[in-house]
């Protein structure tokens, strides 16, 4: 054996090759800003729009004075209890008022939009354009075309007490003898007509998206309509349900107009005071205090609602 062979070097272990790390990029600080300066004309809107007037309105409650002398800061937080226990009827008229609505909205809304969703066809466009129509006409002007409507001696009230439809109302307390303005009903009327559209456009949305397949396959497990309708389609129209009630509830529990045009002294809400105490009676403190015990109340409800009817996610 040769010297050369015994003094070869062995041949070299391979080593394992270190998996290539990624490039690290840094994003520009101009791109990162980007979704942020998107955000700020929205965040300045309601800054400038909500939470200043909030805050102002705020301020505002807590003062003491008059108009002539001036109003005052001097946190007299008395006046949300003065303001809630001489007004009370009026909040409870606006939750009544406003449930009562909401709920007739839903039970005329939901077969509407049921229609629209899965029997409409080629009308399904021109029924939801029918929907939006009123939205092109003032809310004022719908609402007086209503005073017309109820007229006394009218063919709606006509018709009514020709099917003794008043004599329950009547009975319920909505109505007074064969005339229907100027009472509950013409308020309650007035609302579930103007929010109507608001209860129908989450509904048909959340139908929309329901897939046609799950009513194939209750059918074929030998469902009846109804079971069908109770087990899959409800369920899974909640989150319509849900933000169509919102929609309904909140605006027509601060509304005024319906009850100042149809209604009468009776049947005022508290939108309806909270209106006069900042414009007749310039009792600009109290007309605060309302404004937010009203909202508290709204906001308290929508909270146990929403929990209540398993759609967290939505707050």
């Amino acid at each position: 054996m040769s010297t050369s062979t015994l003094t070869e070097a062995p041949p070299p272990v391979p080593q394992p090759q270190r998996p290539e790390q990624p490039v690290r990029r840094t994003v520009p600080t101009r791109r990162r800003l980007v979704p942020y300066l998107l955000l700020l004309p929205g965040i300045l809107w309601l800054v400038v729009f909500f939470a200043l007037p909030l805050a102002y309105q705020a301020s505002t409650s807590v003062q003491t004075g008059s108009l002539e002398e001036g109003f005052e800061v001097t946190w007299h937080f008395p006046t949300y209890w003065e303001a809630l226990q001489e007004y009370y009827p009026q909040f409870i008229r606006s939750l009544l008022y406003a449930g009562t609505a909401t709920v007739l909205c839903l039970l005329l809304g939901y077969p509407l939009a049921y229609l629209i969703a899965f029997k409409a066809g080629r009308w399904r466009n021109l029924l939801l354009v029918l929907v939006i129509a009123p939205f092109f006409t003032s809310f004022l002007i719908r609402t007086l075309a209503w005073k017309t409507i109820l007229a006394d001696g009218g063919a709606v009230v006509g018709a009514l007490d020709a099917l003794h439809v008043l004599d329950v109302t009547n009975w319920l307390g909505w109505t007074e003898g064969n005339r229907v303005l100027a009472t509950p009903m013409a308020v309650v009327t007035g609302l579930t007509y103007n929010f109507l559209p608001f209860m129908i456009l989450p509904l048909y949305t959340s139908l929309e998206r329901i897939d046609g397949r799950l009513h194939e396959a209750a059918k074929d497990l030998y469902a009846s309509p109804a079971t069908t309708f109770r087990k899959v389609t409800f369920p899974l129209s909640m989150p319509g349900v849900v933000s169509g009630t919102l929609l309904t509830f909140i605006p027509a529990s601060g509304d005024y107009v319906n009850a100042e045009l149809l209604g009468s002294t009776d049947t005022k809400m508290v939108g309806n005071v909270i209106q006069s105490q900042f414009l007749r009676v310039l009792d600009y403190p109290t007309a605060a205090a309302l404004s937010f015990i009203l909202m508290a109340i709204v906001l308290l409800m929508v909270t146990v609602y929403i929990r209540r009817s398993g759609t967290e996610d939505l707050l």
